[in-house]
């Protein structure tokens, strides 16, 4: 081994090497015996493609996706052999056969569609539509659209709330279950599951409240197989201390409401996008669910009839997208030595297949790899947060003598979202190169119970940055990472953490803030429909509290920050416009500190080009070398 300054170490996991071998894979379902599911690829610009069986379903230049939301995804379904989709250069959405060539079902317009079924019955497609053709807020409804035809933008079911998911058509196609919520709040502050009647002829009843309200998030509606009964999952109280998501059922025949499996432990997830599915009916007796204990995620199979709780031995600690029919189950599954991948399990004889890699696993190049180290350590006013650490390594290099690793903080969005413990060759890639990495779950973040989710309750800029910090001196001061090397990275939410840490605290001596917030209340003025009262919970509300906004904006304070910091955003984000990086990236110029700003033209909310994933990449190792880590560097 050569001993060499951290920061400078020869890796072969480089940014050539990510976005070559790197895909997005999502969105599992099965139809009939086939497997399929979305990749996004950045080699091909981004595009999103449904893949069957391994083989591309919709051809170039089609790119599956949607913008319901902005965050869009639940842009596919398949029933029969048949696809529908959402194509993103138009918002239309098209049918296609095998064999055949797209064609589209609705007309163009200002229209967006998400999270569809299929009406056998009825030849429909039910989902939601945000329609955009008034000035205003978008309305968001659930509509049934003819399959045949190009001038039907839908038959209205259901309206009169702001927003909509998981419409679920009972086995009979008798009844439509779907979750509804109101301004302010967001999906997983409360949410209600509604039930409706629909005539022969698919006209709709007065809809019925089921469960959920204002203080009790639902998740995942689902008709049992003889739909007899709804499940669902809810954060309702299991005890006086917390509420967990847990899974229900919910009896038609009588209205009574019974828990399967409750425990302290997350079977649901925080609905950002459209199509998320914890859970699946592997028969009419059986259900496979994953669920989240102490931030790593595990398979169980529950036997309905004597609710047998009964966890499956897998190597994964990242679980989503569970479909599943008889004994065959698939979802996407990762950990911290394995990439997101296509799984495909047989209960019978517990066989796990891997049937798609999201990037490679060459032998030669796991040599290389960081495991994720779970730590938990004490945060500011006697809180306990979480994180998920990777210390550096690499076989062929060894710190200087008396040499401890820099330590590069990574803060992820949402907020309400959480460390991912699957395999991430960009963590690796500070890793490798002798930078160590911490993946803070901070206060706020989902897999630790509804108590711990609304930790941020009004405290955004404040428990998120605290354990931010507190998590980097913890690992200081045990000796595992230099303290006065230490950076912080983060996107969206996770920007303006890195913004906060730097402008209210003086730890962290650089950061890069990707499509990050610098002013408050211009996001609360200017940002799309579903996140435009988040910040009621978050903050305050606006303008009633424009103080505690001016307080915690980085944008009105640059006085107070005097470490380099780079920013990368997008031209067309509309969800973190590129007004709130360049006003502190002009505040900053002028104060001298270093700075660092790339506009990428044609990026949103989130980079899916390689090239700019490739040059984000390079430059901000690039920016920490010369201005933090003063370190030689090899790409």
């Amino acid at each position: 081994m050569q001993r060499a300054p951290c920061g400078s170490w020869k890796s072969p996991i480089t940014s050539d090497l990510i976005v070559a071998k790197s895909i997005r894979l999502s969105d599992v379902r099965l139809d009939a015996a086939h497997v399929c599911w979305l990749e996004s690829r950045p080699g091909e610009g981004g595009r999103c493609v449904v893949v069957r069986d391994g083989e591309d379903l919709t051809p170039p230049p089609f790119n599956v996706r949607n913008r319901v939301h902005e965050y869009g995804d639940g842009a596919w379904t398949i029933d029969d052999g048949v696809l529908y989709f959402s194509h993103d250069a138009d918002r239309r959405l098209y049918r296609l056969i095998p064999g055949g060539a797209p064609v589209p079902f609705t007309p163009e317009g200002a229209w967006r569609y998400a999270d569809g079924v299929i009406d056998r019955k009825r030849r429909s497609w039910i989902g939601v539509r945000e329609d955009h053709t008034a000035a205003g807020e978008p309305v968001n409804t659930i509509v049934a659209i003819p399959l045949e035809g190009s001038t039907s933008t839908g038959r209205v079911l259901a309206s009169g709330h702001d927003f909509f998911s998981s419409p679920r058509l009972s086995p009979d196609g008798r009844s439509l279950a779907y979750l509804a919520w109101d301004h302010p709040r967001m999906p997983w502050h409360g949410t209600t599951l509604y039930t409706l009647a629909l005539a022969e002829d698919g006209t709709p009843s007065e809809p019925v409240a089921l469960a959920g309200g204002e203080k009790e998030s639902i998740f995942q509606p689902e008709w049992t197989p003889d739909g007899s009964a709804l499940f669902f999952v809810s954060d309702r109280a299991l005890s006086s201390n917390n509420a967990w998501w847990n899974l229900y059922r919910y009896s038609l025949a009588n209205g009574s409401l019974s828990p399967l499996a409750p425990r302290e432990a997350e079977f649901g997830l925080p609905q950002w996008v459209f199509g998320l599915s914890t859970y699946a009916f592997a028969g009419p007796d059986r259900l496979v669910c994953s669920y989240i204990s102490q931030g790593l995620a595990r398979l169980a199979a529950i036997d309905l009839p004597s609710l047998g709780f009964t966890p499956l031995d897998l190597p994964y600690t990242d679980i989503t997208s569970v479909r599943a029919l008889g004994n065959h189950v698939v979802f996407r599954g990762g950990s911290a030595v394995s990439p997101s991948s296509i799984v495909s399990l047989d209960l019978q004889t517990g066989r796990a297949d891997t049937l798609k890699q999201s990037t490679t696993t060459d032998p030669e190049i796991a040599r290389f790899f960081s495991e994720a180290q779970p730590v938990e350590f004490p945060s500011a006013q006697g809180r306990t947060a979480f994180g998920l650490f990777y210390p550096a390594h690499n076989p062929d290099f060894e710190p200087l003598e008396n040499e401890n690793p820099p330590l590069l903080v990574k803060c992820h969005g949402g907020p309400t979202a959480a460390a991912s413990s699957t395999l991430d060759l960009r963590i690796q890639y500070w890793t490798s190169r002798g930078i160590s990495v911490l993946d803070v779950n901070y206060g706020g973040s989902t897999g630790y119970g509804r108590s711990y989710r609304e930790l941020l309750d009004g405290a955004w800029g404040i428990v998120d940055v605290e354990d931010c910090v507190h998590g980097a001196r913890h690992l200081a001061s045990q000796g595992r990472v230099d303290g006065g090397r230490c950076v912080i990275t983060g996107g969206s939410a996770g920007g303006y953490t890195v913004l906060a840490a730097l402008t209210f605290h003086d730890f962290f001596r650089g950061g890069a803030s990707y499509y990050g917030v610098s002013d408050l209340a211009a996001l609360a003025k200017d940002t799309h429909k579903f996140e435009s009262r988040y910040l009621d919970s978050l903050i305050g509300p606006y303008p009633a509290r424009a103080d505690l906004y001016r307080e915690r904006s980085p944008l009105f304070h640059v006085d107070r920050l005097s470490a380099p910091v780079i920013f990368f955003q997008g031209d067309e984000d509309r969800v973190v416009p590129p007004s709130q990086a360049e006003p502190m990236v002009e505040a900053l110029r002028r104060k001298g500190v270093p700075v660092g700003y790339f506009l990428f033209s044609g990026e949103q909310h989130g980079f899916v080009r390689a090239a700019n994933i490739k040059r984000a990449l390079d430059a901000e190792l690039y920016f920490y070398a010369i201005n933090v880590f003063h370190c030689g560097l090899t790409f």
